[in-house]
């Protein structure tokens, strides 16, 4: 049963379970260096090992096609999605300043990517769609989808796609394998997605080595509800809870009618729940109904968990949201939409790092390079500023780089 707090009761809930990455990265460690040291062979060992590969190569075939029905589905996520990721790229722009400096930017695609796709407890076909596609509509030539164990959908996807490879392969070796590179495996410029903790504990370590999205920790919700439908919003936590019986899944409310009614609800759809084994655990052990004071002291509270997922149904509240990795405003956007087909990417950091950054983008796979060119004027007018800052520094060629053109002695 899940349980209801008053606000005062709530602290804890903040804090959140303290993911055991310290113990996963002791773990990952050795295998990370092995796959660097000894590539395919190393690689294969682990697969062998842990994914149960019996083959003689992680590179496999991209084939397959998709039932029309749910090619049909795939149809219409796919196109929102790429719509929604169409206008999160950076643009290019220059701007001449009156003065002579002409400044700018230009955006240039990554060369490569690697999509982790997790296929254990549930295949998530879905996230290869969030991976790949932003990273298409950013203009990434190479995308390399790493999966232990993918399932007729993930590869219909795939092909359908134009995924140009995809390596059967999980946990920290793919990630060891798509950071450093291995005779089969491209080293990539950023992996994305999400994974297990020994996953996360590989990504954590190797980030540096090429770009990550984030180290992603167990899903999560917050749905902050003055009142509302109880059934609704019960299906939203224990569409939460399923993932995994480390999911949280909160409700914030000044209504303790509401949070009764709330929480009957969860145990009438549990009874008859297919994913109930995951989703009863998830509920009774991290989820919570939480009486607040005020609508205020909700988005109080939310601001300092920085979920993962935020369904408020004030849509008023949104003004002073300042920490969501993705936020569903009123009672007829489920988080549920937002996972398949709405549009916005369902790769979002949890955690607490919402504080620091929003979900996946295609922003990910670009780089903005900033671009200057002065005319005489502008140089002139800096030079002074320039060189005493340089000299401050003790850094003299520096100061003697912008002098010697203002010397106007032509040579160089």
């Amino acid at each position: 049963m899940i349980r209801i707090l008053d606000y005062k009761e709530a602290g804890g809930l903040a804090a959140r379970k303290a993911q055991k990455l310290e113990e996963a990265e002791k773990v990952v460690a050795p295998i990370l260096a092995d796959v660097r040291e000894q590539g395919d062979a190393a690689l294969l060992d682990y697969a062998r090992r842990f994914d149960r590969f019996d083959g003689d190569s992680v590179r496999i075939h991209i084939e397959g096609s998709l039932e029309p029905e749910f090619e049909r589905a795939v149809q219409l996520a796919a196109a929102n999605i790429r719509d929604y990721a169409r206008t999160q790229l950076p643009v290019e722009n220059f701007i001449e300043h009156a003065d002579g400096r002409k400044l700018g930017q230009i955006v240039r695609p990554l060369n490569s990517m690697g999509a982790y796709t997790p296929a254990g407890r549930y295949p998530l076909p879905s996230t290869l769609l969030m991976n790949v596609i932003p990273a298409q509509v950013a203009g990434v030539k190479r995308t390399c989808v790493a999966c232990p164990h993918p399932s007729a959908e993930i590869m219909g996807i795939a092909a359908w796609l134009g995924v140009t490879d995809f390596f059967q392969m999980g946990g920290a070796q793919a990630i060891a394998a798509l950071a450093y590179g291995t005779e089969t495996v491209p080293r990539v410029d950023r992996i994305v997605g999400p994974g297990n903790i020994y996953v996360a504990a590989a990504k954590k370590l190797i980030a540096g080595e090429t770009g990550i999205d984030f180290v992603a920790g167990p899903t999560e919700i917050v749905i902050i509800a003055k009142e509302g439908n109880p059934r609704w919003i019960a299906a939203d936590m224990l569409a939460q809870a399923e993932h995994d019986t480390e999911a949280s899944a909160i409700l914030l409310t000044t209504s303790r009618a509401l949070a009764a009614s709330v929480a009957e609800d969860l145990e009438r759809q549990l009874a008859v729940l297919h994913t109930a084994s995951v989703a009863r655990p998830s509920i009774d052990n991290n989820g919570a109904i939480v009486i607040v004071d005020s609508l205020e002291q909700a988005v109080e509270f939310s601001n300092t968990f920085a979920p993962e997922h935020l369904s408020l149904h004030e849509p008023q509240l949104l003004a002073s949201i300042q920490n969501a990795g993705s936020v569903f405003l009123g009672p007829l956007s489920p988080e549920a939409a937002g996972d398949y087909a709405s549009g916005p990417n369902h790769v979002l950091p949890t955690s607490g790092q919402a504080r620091l950054r929003g979900g996946l983008s295609a922003a990910d796979f670009v780089k903005v390079i900033s671009v200057q060119e002065l005319s005489r004027e502008a140089l002139e007018k800096l030079t002074p500023a320039i060189a005493i800052l340089a000299r401050a520094e003790g850094l003299e060629a520096h100061a003697r780089s912008v002098e010697i053109r203002a010397e106007g002695t032509g040579r160089g």
